[in-house]
């Protein structure tokens, strides 16, 4: 099996002061950038598995900026997850990805088998899945692929 790395650059001390404006708060347990917008500000953070305080933190891919935020909350005020479950019903590949770039960082073991988002079976949280998306790049998340062609197509939000 290949393996991969959780994505993404080393966030710098302009990045937490960055994402602390776009969160409201100061971010918690943030490793690395793992997306950025074509400006480079940051679109993703990209989490430790077991937070400063020893929290369990099972959301690696923790999506940021406010715009593509609000896109996401657009489509899920609009009930889309429903449409993006059963377009696809099964999302085990993005979730066997996700638990591998989360381990090569640490290896918690009340989360080990939990991904975020909903995967494998559901689609709970868009945002989860447009940042997994967002930070590994089209074809590991269809259902965060196809969100983000929704955002596009309707003028939402432009990377």
């Amino acid at each position: 099996m290949e393996e991969v790395a959780p994505q993404g650059s080393p966030a710098t001390e302009e990045d937490l002061t960055i994402l602390a404006e776009q969160l409201g708060r100061t971010p918690r347990g943030v490793w690395a950038i793992g997306a950025r917008d074509s400006q480079g500000y940051p679109l993703v953070a990209v989490t430790w598995p077991r937070l400063p305080d020893g929290t369990p933190f099972p959301t690696l891919f923790y999506l940021t900026h406010p715009d593509v935020v609000r896109a996401c909350s657009v489509l899920e005020a609009e009930h889309m997850m429903e449409e993006l479950a059963e377009r696809f019903p099964s999302n085990h590949e993005a979730h066997k990805d996700y638990l591998r770039r989360r381990s090569l960082l640490e290896e918690v073991e009340e989360i080990s088998d939990f991904s975020a988002g909903g995967l494998p079976t559901r689609v709970k949280c868009l945002h989860a899945m447009v940042a997994h998306s967002l930070a590994v790049g089209p074809g590991i998340n269809p259902v965060g692929d196809a969100a983000l062609e929704m955002i596009g197509e309707r003028g939402l939000w432009n990377r």
